[in-house]
């Protein structure tokens, strides 16, 4: 990107932009995604790493929200069950169908009341290709064994799960390789309204210099920021719009083999979730309370840690025991704030505001969300910006694979095996794993290696060179954690030694720079 000095501030020199995007999470990059690929020109700015806040902490489910339907969020369950499949098959390497056990347990909700809501669930949404729900026998199901021997019966019904970093990046990967400028580290200072224009002053966090962007258009999905980005970007200081709820997860060594996850309902009326994670273990949460302060600062609290301990030790007939803990997430969710009582009873479904009279540069705002419906969330979003901006081109991310995803949805242990048959060098577990991230990319990741060798610098655990200088060059990864836990959660395998190597190495081959190549 060309640049010119004014007043000590870089300016923007190429043509104006249609869009800016304001925040590098799911919201942001569907959009920047779906725009692009409609004609619009495009510049995103995420302050931090592409998927660093709610977009990465989430429960990796692909849902319609069983819960929700008993708050009455039946436009939300139905659109988001809709969405379930169309996900699916354009993303089959992040994601993937799960079946969740609902043990039905005495004296919270009745049987008829869970049948009732399943029914639903199964019928609402258009479900093809997932399996409806049944009913188990838990004294002769495999699904008993793990449990206490208390719950005789459960309720089977279908969902997906997904790699919900990887969403993100891909989206942006996608919009970048369409013509949209994808700027991460880059801090929105000041936005101000030139007439029908935006100017934006955008902060290089590493670097601190800063450019000024112009665009005809802003859009602010700052996600738990949203409320700050209008205080300090925008001179807003009277803003109250969203209602941060943390979340809270622990990870946990392998409670079952079971490839099922369980739904439990805990005697407080809310539930959690205990799922198959990253092959060795099992994830539990997630727990819904207010928050107030910095998201950025957001960590589980003893009480949330014995919470989900507690909750998930009335079901499993061995408890789970702080000491059973490897990793532990939160994060901060921005919800729409209706006024509800409760944190739980807040309600998930999208909020989208425009600012601004006529004459003036227009401002839409997205408050609350879930990744499962980002993407009618972004074509609702393109309906706004079209008419303000002219309508180009149609929908059309229903029908079109992210990256690596163009192969069949019941396709993944076929592409497994092909990329054996291609480096049959690899290990089974590592071709499955660069499977699951890369997809039909996984052959362009490894290059021309003919061995082990080849793949260049050892980390720990199976990450190579060859996957770290991909990451660096093609998905914007700038330090060891962009890597180890938005990238590919080896994180959970690597000794803190072998993470600061990785961190060094980023450090010496100059990732910044090298991944700015791909803005």
């Amino acid at each position: 990107m060309l640049h010119c000095e004014t007043s000590g501030e870089a300016v923007d020199s190429e043509a104006i932009h249609d869009i800016f995007i304001v925040g590098g999470g799911i919201n942001g990059c569907g959009i920047a995604r779906d725009a692009v690929g409609r004609g619009y020109s495009v510049y995103l700015a995420e302050m931090n790493d592409l998927a660093s806040g709610t977009s990465s902490w989430s429960t990796k489910l692909i849902h319609g929200g069983l819960r929700y339907l008993e708050h009455y969020e039946f436009r939300l369950v139905r659109e988001a069950l809709m969405e379930r499949e169309v996900l699916w098959r354009n993303a089959p390497h992040i994601i993937w169908p799960l079946r969740f056990v609902l043990p039905h347990a005495k004296g919270i909700r009745p049987a008829w009341l869970i049948r009732l809501g399943l029914f639903l669930y199964d019928h609402i949404g258009g479900r093809r290709m997932l399996p409806p729900t049944r009913t188990l026998d838990m004294r002769t199901d495999p699904a008993g064994r793990p449990l206490k021997p208390l719950f005789r019966r459960a309720f089977e019904y279908s969902d997906c799960w997904v790699n919900d970093s990887r969403l993100v990046v891909l989206n942006a990967r996608d919009a970048a390789d369409r013509g949209a400028v994808i700027r991460t580290r880059a801090k929105v200072v000041d936005a101000r309204r030139e007439g029908n224009l935006w100017s934006v002053s955008v902060e290089d966090t590493t670097s601190g210099k800063r450019s000024t962007v112009k665009a005809r258009l802003m859009v602010n999905a700052a996600g738990p920021w949203v409320d700050s980005v209008l205080g300090t970007a925008f001179g807003r200081n009277d803003v109250h719009n969203v209602r941060l709820v943390q979340g809270s997860h622990i990870v946990v060594h392998r409670k079952f083999d079971d490839p099922r996850a369980f739904f439990f309902q805990n005697r407080d009326g809310r539930i959690i979730f205990a799922i198959p994670y990253e092959r060795d273990f099992t994830l539990i949460g997630t727990t819904d309370r207010d928050y107030e302060g910095d998201p950025s600062g957001v960590e589980i609290s003893d009480d949330e840690t014995d919470y989900l301990c507690e909750a998930a030790s009335e079901y499993f007939a061995e408890p789970v025991r702080r000491d059973d803990i490897v990793w532990t997430y939160s994060g901060v969710r921005p919800l729409y704030d209706d006024g509800a009582s409760k944190a739980q009873e807040a309600t998930r479904d999208y909020v989208l505001v425009s600012d601004g009279s006529a004459g003036t540069a227009p401002l839409l705002n997205i408050f609350g969300g879930k990744i499962t419906t980002y993407r009618r969330l972004a074509e609702a979003m393109l309906e706004r910006i079209e008419g303000h901006l002219g309508k180009k081109g149609p929908p059309w991310t229903r029908d079109a694979p992210l990256p690596g995803g163009d192969f069949a949805a019941d396709g993944y242990d076929g592409e497994v095996a092909s990329l054996r048959r291609d480096y049959p060098f690899l290990a089974e577990d590592h071709a499955a794993r660069l499977v699951r991230l890369y997809g039909t990319d996984a052959g362009s990741v490894l290059g021309a290696a003919v061995s082990v060798t080849d793949l260049g610098r050892h980390f720990g655990a199976d990450l190579y060179e060859v996957e770290v200088r991909w990451l660096i060059e093609r998905e914007w990864a700038r330090t060891a954690d962009d890597v180890l836990w938005r990238r590919t959660k080896r994180g959970l395998k690597l000794r803190p030694e072998e993470a600061a190597k990785l961190e060094d190495y980023m450090r010496e081959t100059g990732a910044g720079a090298r991944s700015a190549a791909a803005e």
